[in-house]
């Protein structure tokens, strides 16, 4: 099933690599807007929101359409790590609000070795 929309968070990842990617999977970039800590634009037709260091290295990357290739996070997670050769991380499913905090420190770590269930406790 589709998600509604697209999270994922990459280690490291230098925002013009990701910008070069974006454009070359949605659609040409608009220029980067700073609103505070965070970054956005569009990607195509998609909004497009950057935060830098979200959770210590790690970038997050929100697609905010189900206009996406990607059926999924994982789908997003993998071909961002092949396209930019760092580590991505990713919720195994959609998210609810009601889960257990058991349940949302589970997360997908895609990287060059392949997809491997971790805990990540970002809280």
């Amino acid at each position: 099933m589709r998600q509604p929309d697209i999270e994922i968070y990459l280690k490291d990842a230098e925002q013009q690599a990701v910008t070069d990617w974006l454009g070359q999977a949605l659609g040409p970039c608009t220029p980067w807007q700073q609103k505070g800590q965070t970054f956005k634009c569009r990607a195509g037709d998609i909004p497009v929101t950057w935060l830098p260091k979200a959770v210590g290295k790690w970038h997050s990357l929100y697609l905010e359409s189900d206009a996406t290739p990607w059926a999924d996070d994982l789908a997003c997670a993998q071909a961002a790590c092949a396209a930019l050769g760092v580590e991505v991380r990713c919720a195994p499913g959609g998210w609810q609000e009601e889960e257990s905090d058991e349940q949302a420190d589970r997360w997908l770590r895609i990287s060059a070795e392949g997809v491997e269930e971790i805990t990540w406790r970002t809280g």
